[in-house]
């Protein structure tokens, strides 16, 4: 399977000079950025308060905003955008509104715009390493299959590929694990003697010294059907 880092991917696949573009979850920002910075108008929306500080704390980027807000209730009119993403935050959606969130992405899409549907595969070195903390096989697979039946959704193409993560220690491991959902701090406090064991026992180390880990990804390239 090819070895291809996730932004790297969007690029490659999304023209992305002149499109506007809503990035759904969008976390810390940094694929808002870099959107804009290839020449699109990005709006990236967020609803957790400690992703949204770190996306605001960032130095500004042409062409990128950052604002609260959720998939199934997005802050843009109908028929606006050319390309609504979800960079592995689909099944961070509740498995209820899932359907809602792809609704409301073929609202705001322009006949003809793409959905960017990428999601992490439960399998690989990095998905073991987080076990303990959080099981996501069942809500992937019910992100998947929430895609699949989207009403206003036609598949154009499916891509698999590597993600390559590398952490410096395993403290960032334990920030990455935890920033996007809060409920994990508990959990990760209370199995950390394991989860140091597992991260050390999974990576692979670079020449540097850091934790190299391959994470199977699943990009679905899906188009909102252009008007009769």
């Amino acid at each position: 399977m090819r070895r291809c880092k996730n932004q790297d991917m969007i690029v490659e696949v999304l023209e992305l000079s002149g499109k506007r573009v809503v990035d759904v979850g969008c976390g810390d920002g940094h694929l808002t950025r870099l959107m804009a910075s290839q020449g699109a108008s990005v709006l990236g929306v967020e609803c957790s308060p400690r992703q949204l500080a770190k996306a605001r704390a960032h130095p500004g980027q042409a062409g990128a905003e950052v604002v609260e807000g959720v998939g199934q209730a997005l802050p843009v009119a109908d028929g606006s955008v050319d390309v609504v993403l979800f960079a592995g935050s689909l099944h961070h959606v509740p498995p209820d509104l899932m359907d809602a969130a792809l609704a409301e992405a073929v609202r705001v899409l322009m006949p003809g715009g793409h959905a960017y549907v990428q999601e992490p595969l439960a399998e690989g070195p990095f998905f073991e390493t987080g076990l303990p903390v959080d099981d996501e096989t069942e809500i992937r697979r019910l992100a998947l299959a929430a895609l699949n039946r989207a009403p206003g959704l036609e598949m154009v193409r499916e891509i698999r590929y590597l993600h390559p993560i590398r952490l410096a220690s395993f403290e960032d491991f334990q920030d990455r694990m935890v920033s996007a959902n809060v409920e994990r701090e508990e959990r990760f406090a209370a199995h950390e003697a394991a989860l140091r064991a597992l991260f050390e026992a999974k990576a692979t180390r670079s020449p540097e010294g850091d934790f190299c880990f391959d994470q199977p990804m699943r990009v679905n390239l899906a188009r909102k059907p252009l008007l009769p």
